[in-house]
């Protein structure tokens, strides 16, 4: 038995279990009016209505169709009036209108959408299809602009799907003279491709490019959930398609997993060393969060729903109580001897009392391989917000700089 970081919250039921109104007011309100997790680039205004009618109709399950439907009136008159923008010129009004559109269906289709659709999730994937067509819009009319590309899928195996959608934004001077560095994010369990506005400004503004890729299990992955080597093909794939772009400086690349893709950017920096400069490994789990104990807690913690479901059918199993006893001997990363590998630069960015993955699975990963890079913070959940962010963009600046020395630990 683990002594927990976590302590006594281990064994706590979190007061926002179970109610969206405790949800709301305990927790999202404040997120969406400070424009944080999950609530990325939204505005308060266009949620508070929705979570009133939530509220009202008492509907508190969020994998049924009532709750996803219930944003889309607020999705119709966004689309509009963006329309109506556009349609008298005024672009950048239409573009933040797409935006706020397609942060509110985010939202609709949370928590989990799967590659596979069944007919109780047609809603859910429908709200995602939606939201990426809305945020392309939106992309379309930014400076410079997100662009869609769906590359071959030349790694796969039989199980493996055919083609690996991307979405790519490139600096407007990087060119095969000027080729820029390349930040390659690994998306979550319910953040995807178009849930990273913010980071790709960011990372814009920085004069890198970003290309944005959804992990196994998740969204539009091809990648086969169920086989702990689809990742390692996956990321072969997608680094070797951006080594053929004259405009991308392929020896600096860096990975950044986010909670879920944190896992991958950790076992990236191990299978893919010789190609990343680093990676950072943001919120990520690597053994003890797909432990029995672990997982017998986990949906009483932080994470706004149930998660072990989700879980368990990201990672390719039929049923939780299979996932439950099986995966951590699967998929673990330190039992699977992946982090015994040398590895590439890697940075473990988390909160020290994150319910949804715990600490240990970061500190366990300084007891093999090479050395690792770490910053926790005392008293946040997970993902360490806001915290973690200006840490993980400086981490960066000094792995891509043009001086940096890289070496493989």
């Amino acid at each position: 038995m683990v002594n927990w970081i976590l302590g006594d919250r281990f064994d706590t039921v979190y007061p926002h279990k179970g109610s969206i109104k405790a949800l709301w007011e305990s927790k999202w309100k404040f997120c969406s009016q400070k424009s944080i997790y999950p609530f990325h680039d939204g505005e308060f205004e266009d949620f508070e209505p929705i979570f009133e009618e939530l509220i009202a109709k008492n509907i508190n399950d969020p994998f049924t169709d009532a709750y996803t439907n219930a944003f889309s009136p607020i999705v119709d008159k966004l689309e509009e009036e963006a329309t109506t923008a556009l349609n008298n010129s005024h672009p950048d009004r239409a573009a933040d209108l797409f935006r706020r559109a397609a942060v509110v269906l985010r939202i609709s289709r949370f928590p989990y959408v799967s590659p596979t659709t069944r007919p109780d999730t047609v809603t859910k994937r429908a709200a995602l299809d939606r939201q990426k067509y809305l945020y392309m819009k939106a992309a379309s009319l930014w400076n410079p602009v997100i662009n869609e590309v769906i590359i071959p899928h030349t790694r796969r195996s039989a199980k493996d799907g055919p083609s690996i959608p991307l979405y790519i934004r490139v600096p407007e001077e990087a060119s095969a003279d000027r080729p820029v560095p390349v930040i390659l994010l690994m998306t979550g369990l319910d953040g995807y491709r178009p849930d990273n506005s913010q980071r790709t400004h960011e990372i814009t503004n920085r004069g890198w490019a970003t290309v944005i890729c959804e992990i196994p299990g998740t969204a539009d992955c091809p990648a086969d959930p169920a086989d702990p080597e689809s990742a390692d093909r996956l990321w072969t794939a997608v680094l070797e398609y951006m080594a053929q772009r004259p405009e991308f400086d392929m020896t600096r690349v860096a990975a950044w997993g986010l909670s879920a893709g944190g896992f991958y950017a950790i076992r990236a920096a191990c299978t893919h060393r010789d190609f990343l400069a680093g990676s950072v490994a943001h919120g990520p789990g690597s053994h003890h969060f797909l432990s029995p104990e672990w997982l017998a807690k986990v949906n009483d913690h932080e994470y706004p729903f149930t998660i072990t479901d989700s879980w368990a059918e990201k990672y390719g199993y039929a049923t939780t109580e299979d996932f439950i006893q099986n995966s951590q001997k699967k998929f673990s990363l330190v039992e699977t001897g992946i982090m015994d590998q040398p590895n590439c630069r890697l940075l473990l960015l988390n909160g020290v009392d994150d319910g949804v993955v715990p600490i240990e699975d970061s500190m366990v990963l300084f007891n093999h391989g090479g050395p690792k890079e770490g910053r926790f913070f005392e008293g946040t959940v997970h993902m360490g917000y806001p915290h973690s962010l200006p840490v993980a963009y400086k981490w960066l600046e000094d792995v891509l700089s043009p001086n940096a020395t890289q070496v493989k630990n």
